[in-house]
């Protein structure tokens, strides 16, 4: 692939994920150039082992662009989402662009997940620096594992909150975890694993609230289910598309 300033691909929503470590990459001192993009279509997760070691999980939809220099490994996330599994070493930064933030990683196992209006970063293991991307050095929100924050579109950074990182990263094992979510929320997550988006009827019905587990290679059994968990229906658009009605 041709390099282009990283700076070129951002886009409203994302982070810039920069994990530090311990180590040589393979144990060379001058690792040789790598470049690859990697993608997963609908329904498919896809494991991806990099040549230093580290480990990038796709989810549904996803793609990325792998970088490798001498004193850099850069990956940009270009939708979708991704759990990254790095390798330390501080010699070689390892950074995952997705926008217009920047995340500092001392630790080595998160989640990024790039929505059209924002981006999340979960932490499982270790430490994390998030930054808008055009911040001053000294303001960051510091997340520990089992925290998360979003970036919105301006590059702001919300306040660390505890998450459970388990729900959030279930797609992993094939699994949707909803624990008391908004209806809409789930709508928009399913929706990630259909050839056409479901939807909501209004705001009264996407502010219901759903606890359950599903599948994330069998949508239908949540819309089979849900008449029967909430006071709703789901009505079928002349496009073929889907959408979740009062009942």
């Amino acid at each position: 692939l041709k390099r282009r300033p990283l700076l070129r691909y951002a886009v409203a929503a994302g982070v810039v994920a920069v994990a530090l470590g311990l180590g040589l990459f393979s144990g060379l001192n001058h690792p040789a150039p790598y470049d690859a993009t990697f993608a997963s279509v609908l329904g498919e997760r896809r494991h991806v082992a990099l040549p230093d070691g580290s480990i990038i999980d796709l989810n549904s939809r996803s793609r990325v662009r792998v970088h490798y220099q001498r004193d850099r490994r850069e990956v940009e996330l270009e939708q979708g989402e991704a759990m990254f599994s790095v390798e330390h070493d501080s010699s070689r930064p390892f950074v995952v662009q997705a926008g217009v933030g920047k995340v500092t990683v001392t630790g080595t196992r998160f989640d990024v997940r790039r929505d059209p209006a924002q981006t999340r970063v979960v932490v499982e293991a270790g430490t994390v620096k998030v930054q808008g991307r055009d911040a001053a050095d000294g303001d960051f929100v510091n997340l520990t594992a089992g925290q998360g924050t979003r970036v919105d579109e301006q590059g702001r950074v919300a306040v660390a909150e505890a998450v459970n990182a388990d729900e959030l990263t279930a797609w992993r094992s094939g699994k949707l975890v909803f624990n008391n979510a908004r209806l809409s929320d789930v709508v928009q997550e399913v929706s990630r694993y259909r050839d056409k988006p479901l939807g909501v009827a209004s705001a009264a019905v996407g502010n219901l609230r759903l606890t359950s587990v599903f599948k994330v290679n069998d949508t239908e059994a949540l819309l089979r289910a849900l008449p029967s968990i909430l006071p709703v229906a789901v009505r079928t658009r002349a496009d073929g598309a889907q959408e979740i009605i009062a009942k």
